[in-house]
């Protein structure tokens, strides 16, 4: 069964990849015939601000924003009835990725060819180009 890793950071474009998987497959395997992993990639908090608050808060904060980033897409692959795995990790955005889709031995990432904004895009970079940089699996972009 091939594995398919959809990260997903709550936005429309996001949603468009997960939409398009139970729709198309993932091209060259029909809807059904993979194993889903949603991921959710929270960026770490800088020092001064964990300097001042508990491990268990911050925590707490990426687990909250991790679910609420994550809650459409699994209320889409619900409705269809898909079976999924979700996954929420805490660093760099792109490299947490692709070391997941390592770790889980993914065949393909298919992912949103845009995030939540173009501020956030232009102050982190491009998470797309650096995940097709670094993935040693193809990486399926939906736009």
């Amino acid at each position: 069964m091939k594995k398919l890793l959809v990260p997903v950071d709550g936005s429309e474009c996001a949603l468009r990849a997960v939409r398009h998987l139970l729709a198309k497959g993932s091209g060259t395997a029909p809807p059904g015939a993979f194993e889903i992993h949603l991921v959710n990639v929270q960026p770490g908090l800088p020092g001064d601000i964990t300097r001042f608050v508990s491990r268990e808060q911050v925590e707490g904060y990426h687990r909250d924003e991790s679910t609420r980033a994550l809650a459409e897409a699994r209320a889409v692959l619900d409705t269809a009835g898909a079976r999924y795995e979700v996954h929420a990790e805490v660093g760099p955005l792109a490299d947490t990725i692709v070391k997941l889709a390592d770790t889980l031995g993914c065949d393909e990432i298919v992912m949103g060819a845009r995030g939540r904004s173009a501020l956030a895009e232009f102050l982190i970079g491009s998470t797309v180009t650096r995940v097709v940089h670094l993935s040693r699996v193809p990486v399926l972009l939906v736009k």
